[in-house]
């Protein structure tokens, strides 16, 4: 099972370099990046789409709540919310917060809360969801809905509905994330959703939309099993 990825937003330089000298300690978290202000944590929310966000409440700008506000709701990641008061926690759990770490909490208080959060987030093994910009929005996009992946040095492109999403990560790295039995690498530069093919033609694969996908020699074995199983030639 892959590490959880997990971003802190907190205006405090030295509550946050604690927050992240503890979660590093553990080897099931990630720190995948640290924001300054609300307005930080949105853009980084976009770019990183970690698993879950330590949200400080009151921040300069743009506080814990309104972050929320402006993601959405529905489609947000996981949140823990820190704050230093307590006046605060109804409404946390009112938005669906996986817990409350009233500052300063010990050791013990935050794996107490990561102990409990973890099985939550995990839920399943496989990413389900993608946070994406598009025309200055931000926008969840869901894995089923992607058709293919290409690889873009330490980024990639996600195809899906006719547009192409820039997310920061690397072909490499999905493949450990996204459900094998769904998608499938066919080239070094490509993978491909089995439920977006609609057929096979010579050496390569012709997607719902029209999109031809090459198909490499060293991956032919392992896509014909697989394809097999899901779907009709």
């Amino acid at each position: 099972m892959s590490r959880v990825r997990a971003l802190i937003a907190e205006d405090e330089p030295l509550a946050r370099r604690r927050l992240e000298r503890l979660l590093r300690r553990r080897d099931d978290m990630e720190v995948a990046g640290s924001a300054r202000d609300g307005d930080e944590a949105l853009a980084m929310i976009a770019a990183l789409a970690p698993d879950l966000v330590f949200l400080d409440i009151q921040m300069p700008g743009l506080g814990g709540f309104d972050v929320l506000r402006e993601l959405g709701g529905s489609g947000t990641p996981f949140v823990i919310f820190t704050t230093a008061f307590d006046q605060y926690a109804l409404r946390a759990f009112e938005v669906h917060a996986l817990d409350y770490l009233l500052k300063p909490f010990d050791e013990a208080r935050l794996d107490a809360a990561l102990d409990r959060a973890l099985p939550l987030i995990r839920g399943s093994e496989w990413t389900q969801r993608f946070v994406v910009r598009s025309a200055g929005r931000i926008l969840f996009l869901r894995a089923e809905e992607i058709d293919w992946i290409a690889a873009a040095d330490n980024y990639v492109y996600l195809h899906a509905g006719g547009a192409a999403h820039l997310v920061r990560t690397t072909l490499k790295a999905l493949e450990q994330k996204l459900d094998p039995a769904r998608f499938v690498r066919v080239h070094r530069s490509a993978m491909v959703n089995l439920d977006a093919v609609r057929e096979r033609a010579g050496g390569a694969l012709v997607l719902r939309d029209g999109t031809r996908i090459a198909v490499s020699r060293s991956f032919r074995s392992g896509l014909r099993g697989l394809a097999v199983s899901r779907r009709s030639p």
